[in-house]
């Protein structure tokens, strides 16, 4: 076969499969197209089959206000944000009403039916009410590839409107008793244009139902919900407005699940719904600060003569609990919350044990003074008398301060009791008092010399330790008391 005749072939065949293609597009068009009529033409169909009113207005019957029944189901809370004050949830919003306007053909249900889903765009050409969420910053039906809504229509001419919503819910969170605090948001829904001389909103059957596998990192949901209806003035709107009102009970943790142990529910049956999450704050700001402190207590067993090792002691746990409680999970407030005061406690203590190391160094230094003073004695020799007795020796004296102490030796070298031999300048006895501001003092029952830094060091060992179990055990009671109530 020649060059010419197998191009000839080749063009031939090139145009073949262009024409089949062609042929196929046009088909495929041709057939879509009809599918579109077929849609559009089913669609025209029910559209036809229900004779809707001229006017949107609300269904209202004699002045009395249409019903729209409410009810909404929490699929998710994925975020309670305590720095803006706000908490996010998924929801499926239902509404409900009946639009006695309408007029509808028999073969509009399927037999074995009493309902209808509607055609987005025909719902477009009913009458609907317009809730919305008062104390929303977002609020925004999902969408994926189109809207996730559907309408409903009922034979009783009732219809029935479903979403699913993401809304972000400002909440005025209150954190005085924090980490133990309950916060409660409540959801506001109210119609933006009809008073309710026109729209009346009421919780469905239903209310306001929670996904049961639903866990939220720090907060338990308190259940029952809190369910409301009420009318208020709008001046924003100057006029009355029907309301639903939804309030949420985040309280915080007792572990991982607080529903779970029943012991703990016998034993702490009024204060279980409001311990702390005791994995995150006890063991992130209670336990270590409670640990520092009781480290600043090692201080009063080192002497002074580690001086270096106990100042190094007492200012790394100052710094220690600054760090911790600067750099704590605390939400920034200008008033004082309970975890202030746990701050604040926990920092007196261990500077009250820095401010003791002060206080005992001072009179270890005037009791150093002392006994270089004491040890500078001058004898002084007394006036003998003329009637001194055969075998006596003379007697002198040691001048120290105001006393005088007397040391007398006779023949056989026996010493005078200390008690007999203080005198005062005219040779008379006296009774040595101590000061309670003396740096030192001999007891009298062991005569044994007390030292009074040492003594206050012993004291701080029981002091401290039992005013920090006092604090403890008063400022536990009293945040359960005011959180219960």
């Amino acid at each position: 076969m020649s060059m010419t005749d197998r191009c000839e072939r080749f063009t031939l065949n090139y145009n073949l499969e262009i024409i089949v293609s062609t042929i196929f597009i046009h088909t495929a068009f041709i057939a879509s197209q009809f599918d579109v009529a077929a849609s559009s033409h089913e669609e025209n169909t029910t559209i036809k089959k229900i004779v809707v009113p001229p006017e949107k207005r609300p269904p209202s019957h004699n002045h009395n206000p249409v019903m729209i029944e409410f009810s909404i189901f929490v699929v998710d809370i994925n975020s309670i944000n305590v720095e803006d004050m706000d908490f996010r949830v998924d929801m499926f919003v239902h509404q409900k009403w009946r639009e006695s306007r309408l007029t509808l053909t028999d073969d509009l249900f399927e037999d074995g039916d009493d309902y209808v889903t509607l055609p987005p765009e025909h719902f477009e050409n009913l009458w609907q009410p317009d809730p919305y969420f008062l104390n929303s910053k977002v609020a925004e039906i999902a969408t994926l590839t189109h809207k996730f809504s559907t309408v409903t229509l009922y034979k009783n001419k009732t219809i029935r409107y479903a979403a699913r919503l993401h809304a972000i819910i400002a909440c005025q969170m209150e954190f005085q008793l924090y980490p133990m605090d309950i916060q409660i948001c409540p959801i506001h829904i109210e119609s933006f244009s009809y008073s309710n001389s026109k729209v009346r909103l009421k919780w469905a059957e239903a209310g306001v139902n929670i996904n049961p596998e639903l866990k939220l990192l720090q907060y338990n949901l308190g259940a029952p919900l809190q369910l409301e209806e009420t009318d208020g003035y709008m001046p924003e709107k100057d006029g009355n407005f029907s309301r639903l009102t939804v309030y949420f009970r985040f309280e915080r943790q007792i572990g991982n699940d607080a529903n779970n142990s029943n012991a703990t529910k016998i034993l702490l049956p009024s204060i279980l719904p409001f311990l702390c999450d005791l994995g995150h704050h006890l063991i992130q700001t209670f336990a270590p600060s409670s640990l520092v402190v009781m480290l600043s207590w090692f201080s009063f067993w080192l002497g002074l003569d580690a001086i270096p090792g106990r100042v190094t002691l007492l200012v790394t746990c100052m710094l220690t609990l600054v760090t911790m409680f600067t750099g704590a999970d605390i939400p920034p407030v200008a008033y004082v919350k309970a975890m202030d005061l746990w701050m604040a406690g926990c920092m007196v203590f261990v500077f009250a044990a820095l401010a003791e190391f002060v206080v005992v160094k001072v009179l270890d230094v005037q009791y150093q003074q002392q006994l270089k003073s004491s040890s500078k004695q001058t004898i002084l020799p007394l006036r003998l008398t003329s009637t001194m007795e055969k075998g006596q020796c003379q007697t002198v004296a040691m001048f120290d301060g105001t006393n005088v102490r007397s040391r007398k030796a006779n023949a056989q070298n026996t010493p005078t009791p200390v008690s007999q031999t203080n005198l005062q300048g005219n040779g008379k006895p006296i009774n040595r008092r101590q000061s309670i501001l003396s740096v030192s003092w001999t007891d009298n029952d062991t005569g044994v010399e007390k030292i009074m830094w040492r003594e206050i060091d012993k004291l701080s060992r029981v002091v401290f330790p039992g005013l920090f179990l006092v604090f403890v055990v008063l400022y536990w009671p009293i945040l359960l008391f005011k959180t219960s109530s």
